[in-house]
Formats: C-alpha cells, structure tokens, sequence
C-alpha cells in the first residue's frame, strides 16, 4: 500500500497550531493559547500551507479570514486529535487511572443540578480535571454556536438538526410568593393578577425570563411591573424580602419552600416544564472523557430524579473524601 503523501509531512505540531488559530480566528490569540511568538505561529502555518499546497487563512486589515481549506481541514483535525485522546484514554485504562479534561457550560438555573452529577462522576474517576463555567441562556447559547464547551447544559434547546442533545431532568418553573402574599388567599388567581404587583426578573437572556415573557404573551399579559435583578439567589431573596413576587425553577426554591420562606402560588398554564439536557454540536466530536461522562449521566438519571423529586435530603454518600490525593 502507497503511504498518502501527507502523512510523511505533516506533523502534530502543526496541527495543534492550525487548530488554535482556527478555533481562536487570531494568530496573537493562538500564540498566547499555546505559549508561542506569534513569527513562530506564522511559521508552523507556513509550513502547513507548503505541505497542503493550498492557503488556509486570509488577513483583509486586521480581520482573519478562514479559507475553505481550512474548514476541511479542521474536521479532520478534530478527528485525528479524537483518536489520539481515545488511544490516551485506553492506555489510561489499562493501568486503572482514567485521566483527561471535562469543559462544561451550564445556565444558571442548571446549577442547582449539575454540581450533583460532578461531584459523582470525579468519585469514580478523580484524575478527571473539571471546567464549570455557569452563565445564562444567551451567553450559553454563543458558547454552543462557537463550540467553545465539550458540552452545554441547557433547558429549551433549540430546532437544530447540528445539535446532539440528551435530556437528564425536567425543570419546572412556578410562581412563588412570600408567605401570607394576598394573592395565596384570592380565589383562582391569573398570570394577569401575578402581573399587577411587581415581577422580579432575570436580565434579557436568561431562560427563565424567555419561557415566562412566551407565556405571558400567550395570555396576553403585560408584564409592566418588573424589577430587573442579575442572579437566581438576588430574585429569591427578592420575594423573601417582599420586593416582589417571582417565577423560578422549583429546585432553586426548594428548600426555601420546604422550610416555608416561600410559598407556591398556583396559577392556570404552571408550571412550565422544560428537561435540562446535555448539549454539544455535531461537529464537536466528543472527547473520550465527554463520552465517558455521557454514559455515566444515563446510568445515574433514576438516581438523579428520585433524589430531585423526593424532600429534600442529603444524598448518600459516595465514600470518596472532597480531599486531593496526596502526593507520594
């Protein structure tokens, strides 16, 4: 068998290069990413350029501009670097120490569950480096269209045939008052009695606000009585403070409910039910540690939603301690 031409030319380094400029569309940002000069970036994609015979990157000013080659390219390239992180991945597991990166986004309101799932996943593989990184809906979202994350962690994932999702848990958002609110005590309160007092709401963005404005203009509501607040924790302690009233995911609440610092309201079309899911691009091919955390979510989910449907309680221990292992 004739050896393809490239594979006597090209080498890993240039690979790595390439896919840092791809992914960061900067060779100063690149060159930062890996440590390097940016002449020395320059050079590694000379060099590639020379080997494929074609150019991969354009400058017009300061912008860069990604040649169709260089598209090509990529998806190769995260093929090869996949294989070669499975390859680690095995060889990990032949002397029992399964090693690698884990980089998560999740919404805010995921993260009341998702830090449950970390804590029994690094149990069972503690070489396992975890990234967390939370924001809101929107910001998740340009996080999932750059590929920036091995995965999102998301509610209302959008119609998109490039997206790869799983759903691990439903998330119910309620309306929830102070205790001896006025309207606990109305008979068959609306959405458009919600909205005469005021709402306390997330900044534009966030999940939790879309899925509440979608209804509202379902029932033709005008939510003009609203106070703008950065954080899940800031509008909680909104209502407990009764600044206003509120709808948030029951398990942000829920222990505040448990112990009566809040109360539910039931209101006609609550709650809104939307599963937080696992989410990545199609093109991303999952690493072998995304895989392996995958798989490792499916076969805890019953455990999951028993403990997140049930009072709330501690779970039960893992037996592993929160402490790095010691160095020899």
């Amino acid at each position: 068998m004739t050896t393809p031409r490239l594979l006597n030319r090209l080498t890993f380094r240039q690979l790595q290069v390439f896919r840092a400029v791809h992914e960061r569309q900067s060779y100063s940002r690149a060159a930062e990413a890996l440590g390097l000069t940016q002449p020395a970036v320059s050079a590694q994609i000379r060099q590639l350029e020379q080997v494929l015979g074609q150019p991969l990157f354009r400058y017009a000013g300061r912008t860069l501009h990604i040649l169709p080659a260089a598209d090509a390219l990529a998806a190769s390239v995260r093929a090869i670097f996949g294989q070669v992180a499975r390859l680690q991945m095995s060889l990990s597991d032949l002397d029992g120490t399964i090693s690698g990166e884990l980089n998560l986004a999740a919404v805010s309101t995921a993260q009341y569950v998702v830090p449950h799932l970390l804590a029994r996943f690094r149990a069972h593989y503690p070489n396992v480096q975890i990234r967390l990184r939370v924001c809101n809906r929107g910001r998740a979202l340009e996080r999932l269209a750059e590929q920036r994350d091995d995965l999102v962690i998301m509610a209302r994932v959008p119609p998109d045939e490039d997206l790869v999702f799983m759903p691990i848990l439903d998330n119910e958002m309620i309306p929830v008052v102070w205790p001896g609110h006025p309207l606990l005590a109305a008979e068959r309160p609306t959405l458009e009695d919600l909205a005469r007092h005021y709402v306390l709401m997330r900044e534009p963005g966030s999940g939790v606000r879309g899925a509440l404005e979608e209804l509202a203009a379902e029932q033709d509501v005008d939510l003009a009585h609203a106070i703008e607040m950065g954080t899940n924790e800031a509008v909680k302690q909104g209502v407990m403070a009764q600044l206003g009233v509120a709808v948030l995911p029951r398990l942000a609440v829920r222990l505040e409910l448990e112990a009566g610092l809040l109360a539910p309201l039931d209101l006609p079309g609550f709650p809104l039910r939307h599963s937080w899911c696992t989410v990545y691009h199609r093109e991303r091919y999952p690493t072998p540690v995304t895989e392996l955390f995958l798989r490792f979510v499916r076969d805890h989910l019953d455990e999951l939603q028993s403990h997140f449907s049930a009072v709330p309680a501690p779970l039960p221990s893992h037996d592993v301690a929160c402490l790095p292992k010691a160095a020899d």
